[in-house]
């Protein structure tokens, strides 16, 4: 981040000093923008514990485990849809500010699949089957600095550097599972039910960095049509999770859940002192939201924008 931010402050320099020194042969300008993108993530890295939950693949038979293998990927995948204004200083230099709502594709973070309904490892857990999957949906601003190239045949390219500032969204992941809800009281055995679960995960604040280059193409005195290929790359970091959803067997049991059950707050680090049964000695309190780990999901990708530019 560090790195990325020197090189755009190198940027700013050397594009207002060629703004200073040279001449502009188009007048002042301000200039609006609307388009539609997706994006193909560019990096994949290995998602964090959901619910406790490894980011595992694994598929049991005969109640004996026959693959494992880590799920990996980004949420960079996906749908954008944007406005944007932009103010023109010469015919080399101007701004750009962009408002934008991106959706991501739906990703397996964490999966079990297993031939056997469950599969007890001590006398209180076991194993069962789950499907966890989650999705991004976020509104983020967008300010930039473009250089122009020069306009020849209607053809004008352009590069633009800039940050972006998510203002609002969550990660959104849903798990269906096939589940121990109870015990037979007359047999003892467990009694299973078809389990549904919303969590969403707010974010902590972050910042992101982005680069372009694109060409718009003149279709009439202030419309043009424009097309840019971008590079976006950013990480969010979870603040907290609430349960939204509960159900067994299509029936609302998000009553039954406790505080800790439905609320969660990420941290640092862990002691004695957190909310966790892995490291306070008294267990769990029940009336208190859950402390767990922090994590961090990418939302790195690389998308391509077409679009249209009204120019006053």
């Amino acid at each position: 981040m560090k790195k990325n931010l020197f090189l755009l402050g190198l940027l700013v320099c050397s594009m207002a000093t060629m703004a200073q020194t040279e001449k502009a042969d188009k007048p002042e300008t301000w200039y609006f923008k609307i388009g539609g993108s997706y994006f193909n993530q560019t990096a994949s890295t290995e998602f964090p514990t959901v619910g406790g939950n490894a980011a595992l693949d694994r598929t049991y038979v005969g109640g004996k485990l026959v693959s494992e293998k880590s799920i990996t990927g980004s949420f960079g995948q996906g749908f954008r849809t944007g406005i944007t204004a932009g103010y023109r200083f010469s015919a080399r230099l101007g701004v750009e500010l962009g408002a934008n709502y991106y959706s991501s594709n739906s990703k397996t973070m964490a999966q079990t699949t297993s031939d056997t309904p469950y599969i007890p490892t001590s006398a209180t857990t076991g194993i069962y089957n789950f499907k966890s999957v989650g999705e991004i949906t976020a509104f983020d601003i967008a300010p930039s600095i473009v250089m122009f190239l020069g306009e020849s045949h209607g053809f004008e390219p352009y590069t633009k550097v800039g940050v972006l500032v998510p203002i609002h969204g969550d990660l959104e992941i849903t798990t269906d599972a096939v589940a121990p809800v109870g015990v037979n009281p007359g047999t003892g055995a467990p009694v299973f039910g078809n389990v549904h679960s919303v969590d969403k995960v707010k974010p902590n604040p972050t910042l992101g960095f982005s680069a372009a280059m694109g060409t718009s193409y003149k279709l009439g005195k202030h419309i043009s049509a424009f097309a840019e290929l971008e590079y976006r790359n950013f990480t969010v970091h979870g603040k907290t999770k609430e349960t939204t959803d509960f159900t067994v067997n299509g029936a609302d049991k998000l009553g039954t859940r406790t505080t800790a059950q439905i609320h969660t707050n990420y941290r640092d680090g862990l002691d004695v002192n957190s909310n966790n049964a892995l490291t306070n000695p008294n267990g769990v309190n029940k009336d208190k939201p859950m402390d767990e780990l922090s994590s961090y999901v990418g939302i790195s990708g690389l998308g391509l924008t077409l679009g249209l530019k009204y120019s006053l």
